[in-house]
């Protein structure tokens, strides 16, 4: 087993209390917008190359880049690859259903698969949560990839997100308690019924630029 090397799966998307409370499934069938310098497409092989100053949005998400390739399958689904510029990092924003919180994250490359609805990021990676303007849970790697569908995301370390004050790239994480004001309310003496769903922690809204 490669010592630089950690993953982290359901048990660390829990322990960042990811809930009920998932990212918005309606944007998974909104429509991609793209914004961009220049564009050059390809209609045989139905796939669209933007470059200089990207910006995407697809409902609630927002993937800011310096290029960003896209192909199209025959059902309509997007596969979309975002790079940033050199030294730099690309970005991604996405709400999440019913509570005001939001999923940030950055990194060299971002993979969007509409299909699989499905997030990667690679090389120099961070995640995070947000609510309000408090950073609350965020991790850092070499390779983060978040599945909506499923509602949870792994982070795996390694030499390549390693910096000099994390020369071995080993996975990082800060786990906020959960606040007290955010448990739920015990039912009425005498009334028994479901426990309401658990509510994700508190995090924050971050600068929406790419590094």
């Amino acid at each position: 087993m490669k010592n630089n090397i950690a993953s982290l799966s359901l048990a660390l998307a829990l322990a960042l209390a990811v809930t009920a409370a998932g990212a918005e499934k309606a944007d998974r069938s909104k429509p991609m917008n793209v914004e961009a310098d220049a564009l050059r497409y390809d209609d045989l092989q139905q796939t669209s190359v933007f470059t200089g100053r990207v910006v995407v949005t697809k409902g609630t998400i927002v993937i800011r880049g310096a290029k960003m390739t896209v192909k199209q399958d025959p059902e309509g689904f997007q596969f979309g690859v975002v790079t940033a510029e050199p030294g730099r990092l690309a970005f991604f924003r996405q709400k999440r259903d019913e509570v005001d919180e939001y999923i940030e994250g950055e990194a060299e490359t971002i993979e969007y698969d509409g299909r699989a609805d499905r997030v990667k990021f690679i090389g120099r990676a961070e995640m995070r949560r947000l609510r309000g303007t408090t950073i609350n849970d965020e991790t850092s790697g070499s390779v983060i990839t978040y599945d909506n569908t499923n509602e949870t995301f792994s982070v795996d370390g390694g030499v390549a997100s390693a910096t000099p004050a994390n020369p071995g790239g080993r996975v990082r994480a800060t786990l906020a308690p959960r606040s007290p004001a955010s448990a739920p309310a015990a039912p009425a003496s005498g009334t028994r019924g479901a426990a309401p769903p658990a509510r994700l922690r508190s995090t924050t809204t971050l600068q929406q630029e790419a590094r």
